[in-house]
């Protein structure tokens, strides 16, 4: 791991065609406050949100769902006094029900989004918000419909940017084609690579910016096995591949991951994350960490400099096909996701779209 002095200087970068400026790497809040374990003490969380930018990490990404809410208002304080030197994501589109049970309902519906959207900017004390997202897509309401309310409030000054999160290819083209959109959010890992397929084409093709969540497979590719601790079931329950079952077999993965770090003499997770970094030059990855030296050794993935053989020895090493299990739980990903009560698609006139 690098010394805090050896930190590499993080670069900065351009986000989608209207050039949003933010650190070529940024930092993932949800495991502060929300499902990786109970949540991290406030004031220790704020001061990594500060170590951070003083490192030159200055974009931040959160959720209103995170938490719920709690997330956003633990960023708010970081910030307070530094918003200038910020850019700060958040995403709305995904709530629970009244009872905060993991019955997940999207809403892409109007007046969702406007709600949504001054709720977050209470909660995190700004006047406005740098990047916007829809955080999931839904199927109830023609994204036209839910990208023109964004479009309202970058129109009124309470956003400055627009973006998707695991959105489809065809969406990304519907919501782009009402405003630009600055960024989408996806999963892209070595073990997550069917992005690359369709979405990443899209994005490159419209000048879209790309922003990787889960960048180390859930902390996996940083060598974070599930062992029963506090936290661990939450990984194990909702991804497949952190099951029991499906850990061992991707522990031969990981084994040939370390053996190229070591020819590289980086980490684990440096040698992950500088191949994400390689793959675009609009790409800017979100690893989410609740450390100081966790950050700091992400840093050190822009000293790691790899050619296109070796890029491609990496992700021979870990080959999709080899990867056991699903990215998430069938539940997670189809009909369980429950919808709000907004208009069905055949009750959108078409002049609305």
């Amino acid at each position: 791991m690098a010394a805090a002095a050896d930190v590499p200087t993080v670069p900065r970068v351009k986000l989608g065609p209207e050039g949003l400026e933010v650190s070529a790497l940024g930092l993932g809040c949800m495991a502060m406050t929300f499902a990786y374990g109970a949540a991290k003490p406030e004031e220790e969380m704020i001061e990594l949100i500060r170590h951070a930018v003083e490192r030159g990490v200055t974009f931040f990404d959160t959720a209103d769902w995170y938490g719920p809410h709690t997330n956003e208002v633990v960023l708010g304080k970081a910030i307070k006094g530094i918003r200038e030197k910020v850019q700060i994501a958040t995403k709305f589109g995904i709530t629970t029900d009244e009872n905060g049970q993991w019955t997940i309902y999207i809403r892409g519906d109007p007046e969702w989004v406007r709600s949504a959207c001054e709720g977050s900017l209470k909660r995190l004390g700004v006047d406005y918000i740098d990047l916007y997202y829809q955080h999931r897509v839904d199927n109830k309401v023609p994204i036209e419909i839910t990208v023109r309310e964004m479009k309202k409030l970058v129109e009124e000054g309470k956003v400055k940017h627009l973006g998707l999160s695991e959105a489809s290819a065809s969406d990304i083209r519907r919501a782009h084609a009402v405003h630009p959109i600055t960024a989408v959010q996806l999963e892209w890992s070595l073990w997550s690579r069917d992005v690359e397929e369709e979405i990443i084409p899209t994005c490159r093709e419209l000048g879209i910016g790309i922003v990787p969540y889960s960048p180390l497979g859930r902390g996996f590719f940083a060598g974070y096995v599930p062992a029963g601790k506090e936290g661990d079931e939450f990984c194990s329950l909702l991804f497949p591949r952190m099951s029991p079952e499906n850990l061992e077999k991707n522990k031969v993965l990981l084994e040939r991951l370390k053996t190229l770090a070591d020819k590289k003499n980086c980490s684990l997770n440096q040698l992950a994350l500088a191949w994400v970094i390689h793959k675009d030059p609009d790409v800017v990855a979100i690893p989410g960490t609740t450390k100081k030296a966790n950050l700091d050794s992400n840093i050190g993935a822009f000293s790691v400099h790899l050619s296109e053989e070796e890029i491609a020895e990496i992700e021979a090493a870990v080959p999709i096909d080899e990867v056991a299990g699903e990215r998430y739980i069938a539940a997670h990903m189809s009909s369980t996701f429950a919808y709000s009560s907004s208009p069905p698609l055949s009750s959108w006139k078409d002049s609305e779209i």
